[in-house]
């Protein structure tokens, strides 16, 4: 019931987004096709970065379950696209680790739930340095923002340091992480499961953020992409600086199923309209990234997690 549900919301959501009455194909389709069929070799690399992008999410959760089960390579990429239908209808895709774990053996499922919590903090320790770098050098370039300039920016970009640090001590040293969470006593019954955490080399956590890294790295250079294809009226240079401030923002928002686009075109429209941007034409980047890199993927794996071969119980 659990795989029919995700599945059923899945394809409900795809029809409302992009072929209901104000989805994508009623509202922006026909220019947003007219672009991308002018440029199939751009889309053609989109389409080949978000293998790659998803690719790299495999290789950080099956090295982070080294501890827990062995996971071929080809299963564990698997997992991560049935992972994003879950993701699809869950608030800031924080359900992706759910549809990951029903690949392991019931026995590991718990355990490697909290492996998937870790490589999720290795990708926010990541998009917190980056953002707030990249607010730092729009305020040092004296770039346009969406706020008046001055101290605002000063504290967003110190409060974002101050996070992402924190976030990366309890990431580099997943022990302590264990102990702050077994302080939370609806987790007691997970403490011998949670000892994964205790269990990492400093080489494989560096590892992990350095594949998270890469991965922001993919995405970030699938927008710079996209808004130069669109020519949406900015220099590649502001984009890049922008870019950042954007994923920041968008990860910090609450959002869940039919506002997640919507909530990344205001935010990315925000950021990049006062440095010139066409907002139409940012609008339409955002669409055509959530598509390739979210909606795509989730459509495919909604139908891996429904097909796929999942136990129920433990053997042997």
């Amino acid at each position: 019931m659990f795989r029919w549900g995700i599945f059923l919301l899945a394809c409900i959501f795809l029809y409302v987004r992009l072929a209901g009455p104000k989805g994508i194909v009623a509202t922006g389709g026909p220019a947003l096709l007219h672009e991308l069929r002018a440029n199939a070799s751009v889309l053609l690399a989109m389409a080949l970065l978000m293998i790659v992008n998803w690719l790299l999410e495999a290789m950080k959760w099956r090295q982070l379950l080294r501890g827990v089960e062995h996971v071929p390579l080809g299963r564990a990429f698997k997992a991560t696209i049935a992972g994003t239908s879950v993701g699809f209808v869950s608030l800031n895709r924080t359900g992706e680790f759910l549809g990951r774990v029903l690949f392991l053996e019931p026995a590991n499922r718990v355990a490697g739930g909290f492996a998937t919590a870790l490589g999720s903090m290795a990708q926010f320790v990541v998009t917190l340095t980056a953002g707030g770098f990249g607010l730092l050098l729009l305020t040092l370039f004296r770039l346009p923002l969406p706020w008046h300039a001055g101290w605002i920016s000063w504290a967003v970009a110190t409060l974002t340091t101050l996070v992402a640090l924190m976030a990366l001590v309890l990431y580099l040293y997943p022990g302590l992480l264990r102990q702050l969470l077994l302080l939370l006593p609806f987790l007691h019954r997970f403490e011998q499961a949670s000892g994964v955490l205790s269990r990492y080399q400093r080489s494989d956590l560096l590892n992990v953020l350095f594949l998270s890294m890469a991965r922001y790295m993919v995405f970030g250079f699938q927008f710079v992409l996209l808004l130069r294809t669109f020519d949406a009226g900015m220099g590649t240079f502001e984009a890049v600086l922008a870019i950042p401030l954007i994923y920041l923002i968008a990860t910090l928002i609450p959002s869940v199923m039919l506002t997640e686009l919507g909530v990344r075109g205001s935010v990315a429209m925000a950021v990049l309209a006062p440095l010139g941007a066409h907002d139409g034409l940012v609008l339409m980047a955002t669409t055509c990234l959530w598509v390739i890199n979210v909606a795509l993927p989730a459509s495919v794996g909604s139908s891996i997690l429904l097909f796929a071969r999942i136990r129920s119980r433990h053997t042997g």
